[in-house]
């Protein structure tokens, strides 16, 4: 008892707000229910709930499933779990911890009897669900992420128009997800530091990435960050800590991994958001990103966008578990499932989950229920594979842009003269930027060839060569705007 009694009240403070955070939602690892579908069903035996209340509380009281971080800290948890029965005796010192025996042959079932429960704060109309627990938010934030939702709306109109004129050569649309994009970003720090899939420009958006920046990369000018060698939609800003986006699918859960590990161990008050799409998840990389985070104890977010598609592939066709939510209890993660229409819903759930992961050291998972209204991208067309009035549907009766202004206007904080001047200048302003980036100067073509070795090695200096040579031969073959 001597060592418990050398926590710290900080230690309790910590534990006592993580038993409250475990009560807004998020499923509980060592259970796998949250406590919504726990009630009636106690985690802990009678006898062993009264030896819990009676010590303070830490993450290893609390986490008997993580990894160990030493033999002395095995046994205390060990024997801080165990009773005196003579069942409890019939046990594995298993090195991943205690295991108990029984007798019976029972095989896991693959699946609960009810699906995890959906997160939610406003109803489709856009109305607060009584008693709803939700982070607050001043009229502020909530202007600034009703403006950047719209504007957001906005762009991916103008910029799709724009690819189908033939202005730039593909681009993608976030319709249908603006609350995931706008109010995800709204509920982290600067500091933090996000790894994207390809359908999060609003987190740019929201992190003060401009219009202009964004026509710029598109349209892949000089003042294209990426020096235009990246296709359009590709967006990175080391100045908002947004690593460039990257299109092989599900790279950057296990780098996300990493990146958090090692703000852990410089000690940053901050974490890693990695966000990615239902279809990702079955990727290899987001459980080997996963089962990392796990065991390192890293703080990182990992937001997966379940929009009932990926591409053409519908969910039942990917996998047979309860969506995306229950993964994380096989890795050891915090996880929870929310309502991605609902922004404050959203922007609640993200705040709960950044402050577990930096405050805790652990990755949290959040999936997002919502439905990607536009086409996968350019090279697209969903009318082939889901029917138009599912499409329709989503896109008017569970808008998440309409439903979060209708509670903001409820509120008296936005009225019909503000819409109609917001969306003017906004329109206004982008056509500007496309105009001003479609007539910028393209980087030259030895761009193609700098910035991954310090000296180019030989091989690089033939391709380079052998372009060159190839342009002269046939000019007309190749655009004339691009300095040689």
């Amino acid at each position: 008892m001597a060592i418990w009694g050398r926590l710290s009240s900080r230690t309790i403070a910590n534990a006592n707000h993580m038993r409250k955070r475990m009560n807004q939602g998020f499923i509980n690892p060592a259970s796998g229910l949250s406590p919504a579908l726990n009630r009636g069903t106690p985690l802990f035996s009678d006898g062993n709930r009264r030896h819990l209340d009676s010590l303070p509380r830490n993450r290893a009281t609390l986490s008997w499933f993580q990894r160990f971080k030493s033999t002395l800290a095995e046994n205390q948890q060990d024997s801080f779990l165990s009773s005196d029965s003579d069942e409890d005796h019939q046990s594995l010192q298993f090195p991943g911890g205690k295991v108990s025996y029984t007798s019976e042959m029972n095989f896991i079932s693959e699946s609960s009897e009810t699906r995890v429960p959906c997160y939610r704060v406003l109803d489709d109309d856009g109305e607060l669900i009584p008693d709803s627990d939700f982070q607050q938010v001043s009229e502020e934030v909530a202007v600034k992420m009703y403006s950047k939702m719209v504007s957001l709306q906005i762009m991916d109109t103008i910029f799709y128009e724009a690819q189908r004129q033939g202005r730039i050569s593909f681009y993608l649309t976030s319709a249908g997800e603006e609350a995931i994009n706008i109010a995800s970003a709204a509920a982290l720090s600067e500091q933090d530091i996000i790894l994207p899939q390809y359908r999060e420009p609003g987190v740019l958006l929201w992190r003060g990435f401009t219009l202009q920046e964004f026509a710029d990369q598109c349209f892949g000018n000089k003042a294209d960050y990426g020096k235009g060698r990246q296709m359009p939609i590709h967006y990175g800003s080391k100045k908002h800590n947004f690593f460039t986006i990257s299109s092989p699918i599900a790279t950057q859960l296990p780098q996300a991994a990493g990146i958090a590990y090692s703000l852990k161990m410089d000690n940053k008050k901050a974490c890693v958001v990695s966000y990615i799409g239902d279809g990702g998840t079955s990727e290899g990389d987001f459980h080997a990103g996963l089962n990392f985070a796990a065991v390192m104890e890293a703080p990182v977010i990992f937001f997966c966008r379940n929009n009932g598609w990926a591409i053409s592939t519908n969910v039942s066709e990917q996998f047979r578990s309860d969506g995306i939510v229950v993964k994380g209890r096989a890795y050891g993660i915090r996880s929870i499932r929310v309502d991605g229409n609902d922004a404050l819903a959203v922007y609640t759930a993200v705040s709960a989950a950044r402050e577990m992961a930096v405050n805790e050291h652990r990755p949290i998972l959040i999936e997002a229920l919502t439905y990607r209204v536009g086409h996968h991208s350019t090279s697209d067309d969903s009318t082939k594979y889901r029917k138009l009035d599912e499409i329709v549907y989503w896109k008017n009766a569970r808008n998440p842009v309409n439903r979060f202004r209708n509670w903001v206007q409820s509120n008296g904080w936005w009225s019909e003269q503000q819409e109609t001047q917001l969306r003017n200048s906004v329109r206004k302003q982008l056509l500007e930027a496309i105009q001003v980036a479609e007539k910028a100067e393209k980087p030259p073509l030895s761009e193609m060839f700098r910035d991954v070795y310090d000296y180019p090695p030989s091989n690089l200096e033939e391709q380079e060569k052998h372009l060159r040579e190839t342009i002269s031969r046939h000019p007309s073959d190749y655009p004339v705007d691009i300095p040689v």
